[in-house]
């Protein structure tokens, strides 16, 4: 069973909320659905941040927002933990922008990051 977590391992800003809270909307089915935050290998750094829409697992740590909640997954939790994410819509970039102080390194793009 999925566990509801009392602290924050992510902490959306008012515009990720609302960004987030958009994209459930614009659902065919949002019934379920939450918005997961993931690391994943890959990018030039050796791990990439992932947002999607999905559904909840069994292993998953879940972060209750007002009208909807954000998932973790245990492995992506150890890299996310302390990091914020953000949602700019800035002249040639619009998206999710995560803010970790656990990353030591990250591209020109800050898609991808390295830790020690």
């Amino acid at each position: 069973m999925a566990d509801t977590l009392s602290t924050q391992i992510v902490t959306l800003t008012e515009a990720a909320q609302a960004m987030a809270k958009r994209f459930l909307a614009q659902e065919d089915d949002p019934q379920g659905k939450v918005l997961r935050v993931r690391v994943e290998s890959g990018g030039c750094f050796g791990f990439q941040y992932a947002v999607e829409l999905d559904a909840k697992t069994d292993d998953d740590l879940v972060q209750a927002y007002d009208g909807f909640e954000v998932v973790v997954d245990p492995v992506s939790r150890e890299f996310l933990e302390g990091a914020t994410l953000d949602y700019v819509d800035t002249i040639g970039h619009a998206g999710f922008k995560f803010d970790n102080p656990k990353a030591t390194g990250s591209c020109g793009c800050g898609t991808s990051f390295d830790v020690e």
